[in-house]
């Protein structure tokens, strides 16, 4: 499994925890379609989406960043304010 959000302690195998930059900040893994193939290199630390650069360029171009899903409360003003998981998901004052 790879994701940039939460996993259930259930997994086995080889899975990645964190990807960064986050899908939300336009991360490559933001235009990771079905169907694509990455490949991970756990000696080398290493994961490619094995995809060619000219679509890897058409894909970033045509990104948006998602409507976010909670409008209202302290969990959209949180998700507002507060730098990506990289950064420590603190909040930005």
């Amino acid at each position: 499994m790879i994701t940039d959000g939460r996993f259930s302690g259930t997994n086995n195998g080889c899975f990645v925890g964190h990807i960064s930059p986050e899908a939300a900040e336009g991360g490559p893994i933001a235009i990771v379609e079905n169907g694509d193939r990455i490949e991970i290199d756990v000696d080398k630390g290493s994961l490619n989406l094995l995809v060619s650069d000219e679509e890897i360029k058409k894909r970033l171009a045509k990104w948006t960043k998602p409507e976010p899903k909670i409008k209202k409360g302290y969990l959209a003003l949180y998700a507002k304010l507060a730098s990506s998981g990289a950064e420590g998901a603190v909040l930005k004052l």
